[in-house]
């Protein structure tokens, strides 16, 4: 069986997502389970496969950690001849005793104990009341009440001797500072042995979980201690798993199942139920790259911040979804957005089901997007949704509201801000994929639109014949389901091109007719060639693809009749005249809006020729004109349905009745005077 184009692409889209998806799922070697410290344990009763060492929690540790800083008494040691080498470095003073009286006095200061200056200043602080003294590997605790620094040292000395002139003469001559130096210094390398083995002595091991033993139970709270013993069981688990196992391979098939099913199910309900979006390539690797782009964004928070799924403002994928097709794909889309990210969230169902009511909220407050506004209000309908979903589980799970997390709510308000973001990417979107939002539809449509002002000022009869035609297209299309702001812009643009030669169309015409001068085959060039300038005038002004469409299709491959008429009689009677070159250039429509335009423009055109306004008169001018371009083929290529056709023609009837109706004949004469 031979697929067809579209599905055979579609189908190795979603094979490179999921490759893509399950290279950064949870894979054997990082963790077998998801959990949370203080959230219950979720699956079944953990049993000990073998024997587990019970290292502290991390409270415990920085707890010892906090302990041994505040009460660790460093290492020094004692240098017993300091004070000897400085005083021996004392120059000598001929003649007297003045070096004799300095080395006595500074050996007197240096028998309290001399340290640095950083050393000091923890003294003095409080924070060192006493160090260890290493001495031929013997520890002595010794107070720090005497030491002093080098500074202090030569102050007091400097003091000392300001009495005697003579002598503080010599004191300041020696240069003492430079030959003071401590003489407790600290032992880095056995302080940090001495500190690291008092850690590790605080911090010891608890005990074992010998093999048979229960590691947790089902719904059991993960306290501190579960969790550093569920972490060595991880890492143990790892380490034994060197290589690569039967059950990892089976782990890896089972996810690449579980995310490839889900892919399909998507390609299946676009397949079945909206044909129209399959078929369009650029359309479902738009879908699936959404899907893609935000699982990878999810795994990358939760990665680095706890719960950091919950920050992913995953409604953005409901709301594009919707912006560009409708509710239906939209739901269709985060479900099974929400579904993959399930399988790298801690709690699976509570993450469903928040997702699950926030997309609900979302679509049905979104409806149809045209204002910037309602993307505001949306976002605050979805943080409601997730909060009142989130305070249900926590009832449902828990009995009560012990276990509500405030982080939680900050996490989503801060998911609901970033939603509102999604009014960015449509432009980005827009762009990049060249779809059309209601929004851009909207804007284009403003008469005050610099292309459509041109038109107006250059182009009256042609502005208002579009407008009417916009209006009636509008009303049809609303009637039948299809597109009406899609109608009402591409309506709007669709005889631009009559810019280039506003007076040879009849509606710009005041009494001349240049057209009169002209053989029927240029009047019919210069007719066609609407089409032609129109296209490129969209071109310059930047029209999405989708208004082009109404310009190049709204005569599709259908003849300039009148003048192709003209050139019959003027050949006279069996002369066979070429069709071809009155002849527009198409396609035909392709689309039911574009088949609602080439109806609605030419049956307002025709009315206008009317003089009996009646329904009998505007009903047969309908008939005969849309029933005459089905005959012609001109409506082939377009999926509307003739159910649609006798609506639409019905809603032309009733408005150009409603445009044509009669007015009352107000009398003539003069009134009679107030009485």
């Amino acid at each position: 069986m031979k697929l067809s184009k579209s599905l055979s692409s579609n189908i190795i889209i979603a094979a490179i997502a999921a490759v893509v998806i399950v290279w950064f799922y949870p894979h054997p070697e990082t963790s077998r389970y998801n959990y949370e410290e203080g959230r219950p344990w979720n699956y079944a009763q953990l049993i000990a496969p073998f024997d587990i060492p019970v290292h502290p929690d991390s409270l415990t540790l920085q707890r010892a950690r906090d302990t041994l800083d505040a009460h660790f008494v460093p290492i020094y040691e004692f240098n017993q001849l300091k004070a000897d080498s400085i005083v021996r470095a004392l120059p000598a003073s001929p003649g007297n005793n003045y070096a004799s009286r300095v080395g006595t006095a500074l050996r007197r200061l240096y028998a309290g104990g001399v340290v640095d200056a950083d050393t000091r200043e923890q003294i003095t602080s409080g924070k060192l009341k006493k160090v260890r003294i290493l001495e031929k590997n013997i520890l002595s605790e010794m107070s720090t009440a005497d030491f002093l620094s080098p500074r202090e040292i030569y102050t007091r000395l400097d003091s000392q001797f300001r009495k005697d002139e003579d002598l503080h003469h010599y004191f300041t001559a020696i240069n003492l500072p430079e030959l003071l130096e401590p003489n407790f210094t600290i032992n880095d390398t056995e302080s940090k042995r001495h500190y690291e083995y008092d850690y590790l002595t605080l911090t010891a091991d608890r005990g074992l979980i010998l093999q048979g033993q229960s590691i947790i139970d089902k719904g059991a709270i993960v306290t501190p201690q579960d969790f550093t013993n569920l972490r060595t069981y991880e890492a143990m688990l790892a380490a034994r798993n060197t290589g690569t196992s039967t059950n990892d391979i089976l782990l890896f098939l089972g996810q690449f199942l579980y995310v490839a099913l889900l892919l399909t199910s998507l390609l299946c309900y676009f397949y079945f139920f909206r044909r129209d979006i399959f078929d369009r390539r650029q359309a479902m690797v738009f879908i699936i790259s959404l899907i893609t782009i935000f699982f990878l964004l999810s795994t990358g928070l939760n990665l680095f911040i706890q719960g950091g799924i919950y920050i992913v403002p995953m409604m953005i994928v409901a709301l594009l979804t919707l912006v560009f097709f409708d509710g239906r794909a939209a739901i269709m889309t985060s479900l099974v957005s929400t579904l993959i990210c399930a399988g790298i969230t801690t709690f699976a169902l509570e993450f469903i089901f928040l997702q699950f009511c926030a997309t609900g909220a979302a679509v049905y407050s979104l409806s149809e997007l045209s204002r910037r506004a309602q993307l505001l209000r949306t976002s605050f309908i979805v943080v409601l949704a997730y909060i009142g979903a989130y305070i249900s589980l926590e009832l449902l799970m828990n009995g009560s509201l012990e276990g509500f997390s405030p982080r939680m709510i900050v996490f989503l308000l801060i998911n609901a801000a970033l939603t509102s973001m999604s009014y960015i990417l449509m432009f980005a979107v827009e762009r990049i994929f060249g779809f059309v939002s209601t929004v851009t539809l909207v804007e284009l449509a403003d008469i005050n639109n610099p292309l459509l002002l041109k038109l107006s000022d250059e182009c009256p009869g042609t502005f208002q014949h579009s407008i009417a035609v916009s209006n009636l297209a509008a009303d049809a299309a609303q009637r039948i389901g299809a597109d009406v702001q899609l109608v009402r812009a591409g309506a709007l643009y669709h005889d631009i091109g009559k810019l280039s030669n506003p007076a040879f169309f009849t509606e710009n015409q005041h009494g001349v007719n240049p057209h009169d001068a002209l053989p029927p085959e240029r009047s019919a060039a210069i007719i066609i060639n609407h089409v032609a300038d129109g296209l490129k005038l969209a071109d310059k002004a930047g029209l999405p693809e989708v208004i082009r469409n109404f310009i190049r299709e709204h005569h599709g491959a259908g003849l300039a009749k009148y003048f192709y008429f003209n050139a019959c009689k003027a050949a006279g009677e069996g002369t066979a005249v070429d069709p071809a070159p009155y002849r527009y250039p198409g396609p035909n429509p392709r689309s039911v809006e574009t088949s609602l335009l080439m109806m609605a423009d030419s049956v307002e055109a025709a009315s206008r020729s009317l003089t009996d306004h009646s329904q009998a008169s505007i009903t047969a001018l309908v008939n005969k004109i849309i029933d005459g371009q089905i005959a012609d083929g001109l409506h082939n290529e377009s999926p509307i349905a003739f159910r649609d056709i006798d609506i639409i023609k019905k809603t032309f009837v009733k408005r150009l009745m409603t445009i044509y109706h009669s007015r009352v004949a107000y009398p003539g004469g003069t009134a009679p005077a107030a009485q």
